[in-house]
């Protein structure tokens, strides 16, 4: 005990680098957070702190890195890109009318260079063809459009 004493800041070192290549192989930042606290306790130690500060400090910053840093790390860790599969990739985008659009007559657009049947997302009104339009929904076979707004000189 006499020994880790007087090499405290070796001691929480070699902790720290310990639980840091450990955590390489867990991945579940559980010894990432535990070696911040022996990092903590390292810089303490080397500041002059009595051993026993240093055991408390390592304790705090660990159970403090663990409850507030953690969850969000691992929250942005798992999170990835939103993917967008098959004809869902295609909400969202714009498409030019080739056969006009109405609730009785489903028309054509031209949508990422296919033509795709389409329907008007509010059945009240009608699209002409060479309009551009923004698809809000596909169901099946057929995109649910709305005109998009153009600015008149």
């Amino acid at each position: 005990m006499d020994w880790l004493r007087e090499h405290a800041w070796e001691t929480w070192l070699g902790l720290t680098i310990l639980l840091g290549v450990a955590e390489l192989f867990s991945m579940d930042l559980i010894l990432l957070m535990l070696a911040t606290g022996a990092g903590v306790a390292m810089v303490a130690a080397l500041l002059g702190a009595p051993f026993e500060l240093t055991v408390l400090l390592f304790a705090g910053a660990s159970v403090a890195a663990l409850a507030l840093v953690r969850p969000s790390a691992l929250k942005k860790l798992h999170a990835g890109p939103e993917l967008s599969l098959g004809h869902g990739k295609l909400v969202g985008h714009h498409g030019v009318v080739l056969a006009r659009i109405s609730d009785q007559d489903a028309g054509r657009i031209k949508l990422s260079g296919e033509e795709w049947t389409a329907r008007p997302y509010d059945e009240s009104i009608v699209i002409e063809a060479g309009e551009t339009v923004e698809v809000l929904q596909i169901k099946g076979a057929t995109a649910y459009v709305h005109p998009v707004p153009r600015l008149e000189p």
